[in-house]
Order: structure tokens, then C-alpha cells, then sequence
């Protein structure tokens, strides 16, 4: 199994430039099976989860063209393949696929999907909003998620509550009824940007959407959807974590290729530890002097850090926040509100000198600054993976992070995006 061998000590210094969202790359790759019409993908990352939402297009009868490294070009075939059980079970993007063969096919049958283990994840939300559209949708006896056309008046069902502000149910409900010619509306929806990106690439195509960047959808779709071209937004999270990368290693950073509407969110936790940076024309630039103290509460006690849906702090940042905070001034407490198994890896954490009290498995306390040590330690998903690269970067000695296929699900190139800056990283076989 691949590792990587870090010797870390070195601080960061130069330029990359950010790649195009995964986050967006999943829904928008599984849209292209609502028209039949040629559609080319701009700023495609060019990564594994990619790779496996493209095999499992191709099972059904897509046809994928690579024009550039992260252009691509697809066809829409008859969607009626058999999908492979395994590359289902790769990427928890699998699930995206029931949402617009539902709106093309009258009975969809996908095994379970997978993805990071970082908890309990449910997928009621997204059965009950097909519910909610007149479809029928169970878990059969074997596993198999199950979902059928159970309407006899064309769709006529045009309103869906989510239970929660879930970003893949969104996804796969938008997509659900983006051929149907009635107006859905959507309420308590996600609003990320990448499901900006699969509105706005859903409205290129010829679909009515109202509401885009807020949590009440109006959706009027079209019998007949055609081809365009489209490019897709930068990865945010890939921002984030090369922000914490400089901030842990007390370096300096230039980030190119970012879009103006993630910086609001991203400021709201590094700013509490102490971390600030310049946004310009489309350009973070992370300055090696900083603060370096986490923030106190106004009332001058403990602060606090908790994720929230867009446009609060991501969920997915936190693990990278807590790596940063073992490097500031400071106490700051991490509360992460959705998966009870993401901080699991704060033991890594604690493995390598963290100074790092996990109250329960949502919460955990960290002290700062503190050196950390070098390590072996195994990577449980991809952010959690990418954090502990951080962690190796920042610490004293020569590490191991083990489990490198997680973190290389998300990032693109990313060995050679560190090497780049400074990172002292190479991949063992």
C-alpha cells in the first residue's frame, strides 16, 4: 500500500493555483444523463473520485472524451448498463446517479454508496424528498437502494421540505426534477457552491431555477434538456487546506484561481485562530507574519469554532482548523456538528504532541502552540488525511501517512503541488 514519507521543519513559500471543486464535479458529471446532447466539463479535477464517477457513467452507456487534462467531453447513451457494485461503494457521489436517472427512467436500482467513514450517513433525506415527488423509494432485503415512477398523472407532486439541509439530497432532488415541465419548489435546501454550480449548469441547459445561492429552490424544468459547456468553480476546501498548510508552518502562501464567494466563509474559523489573509483579484496571498493567537470571546473566555452549513464554516475545514490550532497561542474549542467519527483523528493528533482534549465525539479542546513529533499514522478520510500531511509538515522529523488513497480521492496532483512550495514529500510504493 502507497504512503507518503514527509520530513517536515519546512515552511511553505509560493504559488499554486487552486483546482476545480470535486464537490461540483460529482453532481455536474451525474447531470449529463438528463440530456442526450454532447456536454463538455471545464475545470474537472483530475483525481480518483472523478475517475470513479466516470467508470460508472461509462457502465451505463456514456461515452467520456478527455479533450485536456481537466477538460471533459460526454454523451449520454441509453443508461441502461449494469452498475459495478464495487465502484459504487468507492465514492459516497455514487448516490447522485438516482436523482437524474429517476427523472429519465422509471425505476432506478443502485447499490449502497460509499465514501469517507466519518460517520452515521444517512440517506432518508434524499428518499423522502423522491417520496415527496411522488416516487417510491426503499432499502430492499440485499441492501439495494430501490426507486421507482409510482405517479400516474405525469409528476404532479411539486413540493419537497428536506429534513435537512443535506447538500447530496439537494443535489439528486434538483436533478430529479429538472425534467419535469410543473413547478417544484424546494425549501430548507443546501446552498454550497457547488450546488450554485449544478443550478447555474442546470439553467445553461435550459432549466428555470429561482432562488440559487439561497435555501428556497423554485424549480421549473424542461421535457427536453440541451447540451453547453460549462465550467465549474474552484475547490474550496483545496483553499482551505493550503491555507492551514502556511499557517501550520509558519509560511507563505499565494492561492490563484479563487472565487470571491468562499472567502467570507473560510475568514470565520482561521481568523478565530489567529490566522488572516489578502484576497485580490481572484488571489489569497497568506502573509508569514500573523497573529498566531486564538481569539477570546468578547466577554474574554475560551472561544469557540463550529461548522454549520453554507455560508458558515465547512464542515470539511474543521480537521484542518484543529491541526492549525496545535501551532497558535492559545485554547480554542472545535465543535463538529454532523459526523460523530470526523474527529477520530485527533488520537493521530495526539499521537504526534498534540495538546488536544476530546470531550465527546463532536468536540474537542485544543492548546497551543505546541511541537509536534513525527509519526506513522494512517490517513481515515480525506480531509482528516490532508490534515495529517499538515501535521507532518509542521513537526520535527521524518513521518509516514499511510491510507494515501483517501487524500488523493480529493486532491489533484498533490505530491507535486507540495513538492512546489517547499514540502519535503515523496510517495512510497
Amino acid at each position: 500500500m502507497s504512503s507518503y514519507i514527509i520530513n517536515g521543519g519546512n515552511p511553505v513559500l509560493g504559488k499554486v493555483i487552486a483546482s476545480g471543486n470535486k464537490n461540483a464535479a460529482l453532481p455536474l458529471l451525474a447531470a449529463t444523463l438528463l440530456t442526450e446532447d454532447d456536454v463538455i466539463l471545464k475545470n474537472i479535477p483530475d483525481i480518483k473520485d472523478v475517475k470513479v464517477m466516470c467508470d460508472l457513467l461509462t457502465s451505463i452507456g456514456s461515452k467520456i472524451e478527455k479533450l485536456d487534462k481537466n477538460i471533459l467531453k460526454i454523451k449520454t447513451g441509453n443508461r441502461k448498463g449494469l452498475f459495478d457494485r464495487n465502484n459504487i461503494s468507492l465514492i459516497r457521489g455514487s448516490i447522485l446517479l438516482m436523482g437524474p436517472l429517476l427523472a429519465t427512467l422509471n425505476k432506478v436500482i443502485i447499490p449502497p454508496p460509499g465514501g469517507d467513514v466519518i460517520g452515521f450517513r444517512r440517506i432518508d433525506t434524499h428518499f423522502k424528498g423522491f417520496n415527496d415527488l411522488g416516487y417510491e423509494s426503499i432499502i430492499n432485503d440485499e441492501g439495494l437502494l430501490i426507486a421507482k415512477n409510482n405517479i400516474k398523472d405525469n409528476k404532479k407532486y411539486n413540493y419537497v421540505f428536506l429534513d435537512e439541509a443535506s447538500v447530496t439530497a439537494t443535489e439528486n432532488i434538483i436533478m430529479a426534477c429538472a425534467l419535469n415541465e410543473n413547478e417544484t419548489t424546494i425549501e430548507n435546501a443546501a446552498s454550497e457552491p457547488h450546488i450554485q454550480d449544478l443550478c447555474n449548469f442546470l439553467v445553461k441547459m435550459g432549466c428555470y431555477i429561482e432562488g440559487i445561492g439561497s435555501n428556497l429552490l423554485i424549480i421549473k424544468g424542461s421535457k427536453k434538456l440541451s447540451g453547453c459547456e460549462f465550467e465549474i468553480g474552484c475547490d474550496y476546501m483545496e483553499v482551505g487546506s493550503f491555507i492551514g498548510l502556511a499557517a501550520a508552518t509558519k509560511g507563505s502562501i499565494i492561492i490563484e484561481n479563487v472565487e470571491k464567494r468562499i472567502i467570507n466563509s473560510l475568514k470565520l474559523g482561521f481568523n478565530k485562530i489567529g490566522i488572516n489573509f489578502e484576497y485580490k483579484n481572484n488571489t489569497i496571498t497568506v502573509p508569514k507574519e500573523q497573529t498566531r493567537i486564538m481569539k477570546k470571546s468578547l466577554s474574554g473566555l475560551t472561544n469557540k469554532v463550529d461548522d454549520s452549513p453554507w455560508p458558515g464554516f465547512p464542515a470539511d475545514l474543521l480537521s484542518i482548523l484543529c491541526v492549525c490550532a496545535t501551532q497558535m497561542k492559545g485554547t480554542i474549542l472545535l465543535h463538529e456538528k454532523m459526523f460523530e467519527s470526523r474527529m477520530d483523528f485527533v488520537d493521530w493528533l495526539i499521537r504526534m504532541g498534540a495538546d488536544i482534549i476530546l470531550c465527546d465525539p463532536h468536540r474537542a479542546v485544543v492548546n497551543g502552540p505546541i511541537t509536534l513529533k513525527s509519526a506513522r499514522v494512517t490517513s481515515p478520510d480525506v480531509r482528516a488525511g490532508i490534515s495529517l500531511v499538515i501535521a507532518a509538515a509542521c513537526s520535527k522529523g521524518q513521518s509516514e501517512i499511510q491510507n494515501i488513497y483517501q487524500i488523493e480521492r480529493g486532491y489533484e496532483n498533490i505530491v507535486d503541488k507540495l513538492c512546489s512550495i517547499g514540502i519535503d514529500i515523496t510517495k512510497k510504493y
